[in-house]
């Protein structure tokens, strides 16, 4: 083997995944290395758990292929589910149990021996600090605490990968903020790949070595946060009318001088890209003035994760239309089909 496919945790060539007339996952082609922290960004809908199903074997893709840890997901199910921890998006725990019940049960299902299975939980209870809370019932944990205890359940088995399917979801900011720490320090310090997913823009952005964007079940955009904003070329400049026909004319004006793909337009604003904001925004001005047009405010800011996923596809990413609901159902109710 060599040294290239051995740094390697994940690899994916063209995996898609349809159902009937929904295609919910395009053709995925997908590389992640050993120790990685990898983050798929997407709204709700995009594919971004269909694709962690079936690298974690729990669906069968229609088309392409997959190795995790270097194991086939279609030939070696079995070594790639010994390999892998999931925590899922919606909580699987027993809430009827304890905490330390919930872990010994997953150490049973691995085939961990009792003292493997009483020093493992031991250990984890430790990295996510629910020690005090182990013989509590699940049922009196905090949402957060929850979570907690289903990446300890993941790391259990002591797993090479672990695939995280939107673990903030729903949390409040505070107990968001603490769920992040807890995983950079799993990844940073027992060197965990790790694979993300989530729509919210500033947990990929702070946790994540290099985020695929995905929409409509298609990567769209790869790479490390750093080089997906420097994409965009620059500042980001957002201009608000006081109404939509100044917005027009502004736009049909500017775009004599400006490419037009640089210009993005939102009801009463209008959101310009330019490698230099500060010299930028007198121009604009000079323009509102000329037109005669009444400008109602300014901003002049760097470009986030939030404008590359507008850039490529000229919607936000928290925007969910009514093709976006009807794709995210027909894909929810295909998957409960699925045997």
């Amino acid at each position: 083997m060599s040294q290239e496919l051995a740094d390697v945790a994940i690899h994916t060539e063209g995996i898609s995944k349809r159902y009937e007339q929904v295609t919910a996952v395009k053709e995925v082609s997908i590389t992640v290395k050993k120790g990685e922290l990898f983050g798929l960004l997407g709204p709700n809908g995009a594919g971004k758990s269909t694709l962690i199903g079936m690298l974690s074997t729990m669906l069968k893709p229609s088309a392409g292929e997959a190795q995790v840890w270097g194991y086939d997901i279609k030939s070696s199910p079995i070594k790639v589910r010994t390999s892998i921890g999931v925590v899922f998006q919606g909580t699987t725990l027993d809430q009827k149990l304890t905490g330390r019940e919930n872990l010994d049960l997953h150490g049973r299902l691995y085939g961990l021996d009792r003292k493997e299975r009483h020093e493992r939980i031991a250990e984890v209870l430790r990295l996510v600090e629910l020690t005090d809370w182990a013989d509590e019932i699940v049922q009196k944990y905090s949402g957060g605490m929850m979570r907690r205890l289903e990446i300890a359940r993941g790391l259990m088995h002591h797993p090479n990968v672990l695939f995280l399917d939107e673990p903030t979801l729903g949390l409040d900011p505070q107990t968001r903020n603490h769920i992040w720490e807890y995983i950079k320090k799993l990844n940073q310090e027992k060197n965990i790949t790790m694979v993300l997913t989530t729509h919210y823009m500033e947990e990929a952005d702070m946790l994540c070595n290099r985020i695929a964007i995905i929409d409509h079940g298609e990567i769209i955009a790869l790479g490390t946060p750093a080089e997906l904003k420097s994409e965009l070329g620059g500042d980001i400049i957002t201009l608000n009318f006081s109404g939509e026909d100044d917005v027009q004319k502004m736009v049909e004006q500017y775009a004599q001088t400006a490419n037009q793909k640089d210009i993005t337009t939102s009801g009463t604003s209008i959101r310009i890209t330019a490698s230099d904001g500060e010299r930028t925004i007198p121009e604009l001005l000079k323009i509102t003035t000329d037109l005669g047009l009444q400008i109602e405010s300014v901003s002049l800011r760097k470009p986030t994760l939030d404008d590359v996923f507008l850039h490529h596809t000229g919607k936000n990413i928290r925007y969910s239309g009514p093709e976006d609901r009807k794709r995210t159902r027909g894909i929810r109710r295909m998957r409960r089909t699925e045997k």
